[in-house]
């Protein structure tokens, strides 16, 4: 521990974001670094606790060794604090921007004061490594002659292929998009993760000997058969990639449509450097999210950049509390109320928090000519049955009308396709997720193993990394009959 009093000394500064009125412009990254100085101040902070709930299993799933790299960065010891971090995190530069930090939540100097912060410090350390040129390739010095196949290339698959081609074995990651990164690429706003950032990573790991085929979709345009009889191992890393669906009047209406294929869209109109307008576009019109969360303020923010002419989100559960309760102690994680970067720019264009709690969608209106107008709601209370569980009820008299020409279904994901798990003969437990026990991540399919979102369900881009490492060595294991992956 550098700084014994460091947390008495200086308080929690948050790497600032640029103002709403200038960043809603575009779509590049709205973080502003800080000063060296104040980075090393907030390195400092670090208690050193006896025990670092931060890595813990309620902090970091991949139990990245957070008081060391604090007290490095401290220290001014950059390089080693980027070696500390890359033992156990292959992709910190995309946790660093994206992951809700549960590390944060679990933070001991949380408990009576602003925790340290992490992911922040995270973030600093792999782009100072970019910047100072210590990201290299590193290809692995022997081959083992063993292949493996990577089905998905999201953050699962991305660190299991890198795992595996450190052990050695040559492996091929399939991706049924055009460009590598899966939700990476097209599910997260090039605000919030740069799209450079995934494709210089991708491009190590080529340097690296890993070979990506992308556009190629495994069931259709390379068969399950023939997958199998190239390959010594193969992983499904597809993501949870079926979404929710509403079934309410008027759903198959024109202009509504699921939250990822608006991103999607948006991300390829962008990277694709034209001056057409997306094919889902909001300019001009009046846009209503359904469903919170990341995907859900993500939408927020690309119909503001967009041009819309006002946004409104739903939100079936309450308003969160602004601070932790009884039934969210620390170490939880802590479901309190947060404004995002969405939240804050949508306050700006139009005045208020965009968010409507308690809301349930009944009806989507018709204009006529098979295009939506507006969305029939009814707000709802919570309440305890006798089970002591809360159920929904609907409030009498509460109907509502919300004017809307575009509407964005963003209530989370069901499962994988069904399509490549039956190709490969790979079983479903009672989610429709891969059936595959954490641990062992192998299916009942020979030599077909699972990991990440298609494993357990729709989830945080840290536990994906988890995923995608423990299944490496779950594969090398298989492989070689021994493994030395972490």
């Amino acid at each position: 521990m550098g700084k014994v009093t460091g947390f008495l000394e200086y308080g929690r500064h948050k790497t600032p974001w640029r103002p709403s009125e200038v960043r809603s412009l575009d779509f590049k990254e709205f973080v502003l670094p800080l000063e060296r100085s104040e980075r090393e101040e907030q390195g400092a902070r670090c208690m050193d606790c006896g025990v670092p709930f931060c890595q813990s299993s309620y902090g970091c799933p991949i139990s990245n060794l957070i008081p060391e790299w604090n007290d490095l960065v401290f220290r001014g010891r950059e390089e080693e604090a980027w070696h500390r971090l890359r033992k156990t995190n292959n992709f910190p530069e995309f946790t660093g921007r994206v992951c809700p930090a549960p590390c944060e939540g679990a933070c001991v100097l949380g408990i009576g004061s602003d925790p340290v912060t992490i992911k922040d410090n995270e973030c600093w350390i792999v782009d100072n490594a970019r910047e100072k040129g210590w990201i290299k390739p590193m290809p692995p010095k022997f081959r083992t002659g063993k292949k493996v196949a990577v089905v998905g290339s999201g953050p699962a698959g991305l660190s299991a292929a890198d795992q595996l081609n450190c052990a050695g074995h040559s492996v091929v990651v399939f991706e049924r998009a055009d460009r590598p990164g899966g939700l990476l690429m097209y599910g997260i706003p090039n605000m919030k993760l740069d799209k450079d950032l995934v494709l210089g990573r991708v491009q190590v790991m080529k340097d690296e000997g890993v070979v990506f085929k992308t556009s190629i979709e495994v069931g259709v345009d390379v068969s399950a058969e023939s997958l199998m009889k190239e390959f010594d191992a193969v992983l499904i890393a597809t993501g949870s990639t079926k979404p929710r669906d509403l079934s309410v009047p008027g759903r198959s209406l024109s202009g509504v449509h699921f939250a990822m294929d608006y991103l999607k869209g948006s991300t390829e109109n962008l990277l694709s450097g034209s001056s057409a307008r997306p094919a889902i576009d909001a300019r001009g019109k009046k846009v209503v999210v359904i469903g919170g969360g990341d995907t859900g303020n993500d939408c927020l923010g690309t119909a503001i950049r967009q041009g819309c002419s006002g946004v409104v989100n739903f939100e079936l559960l309450p308003k969160p509390p602004a601070s932790r309760t009884p039934e969210m102690p620390w170490p939880t994680f802590p479901r309190t109320l947060k404004i995002d970067y969405g939240h804050a720019e949508a306050e700006y264009a139009f005045g208020k928090d965009p968010r409507e709690y308690c809301i349930s969608t009944k009806e989507f209106v018709d204009d006529g000519n098979g295009n939506v107008k507006g969305i029939k709601t009814v707000r709802v209370e919570w309440k305890k049955n006798e089970a002591g569980q809360f159920v929904m009820q609907e409030v009498p008299g509460s109907e509502e009308y919300f004017e809307a020409d575009l509407v964005f279904l963003a209530l989370g994901f069901v499962g994988p396709e069904e399509k490549l798990l039956e190709s490969l003969g790979v079983a479903r437990d009672n989610r429709g997720n891969a059936a595959a026990a954490y641990g062992a991540f192998s299916t009942a399919a020979d030599k077909v193993f699972a990991a990440g979102d298609a494993r357990r369900g729709q989830s945080l881009v840290v536990w994906a990394i988890n995923e995608g490492r423990a299944a490496a060595r779950s594969i090398d294991l298989f492989l070689m009959g021994e493994t030395s992956l972490p």
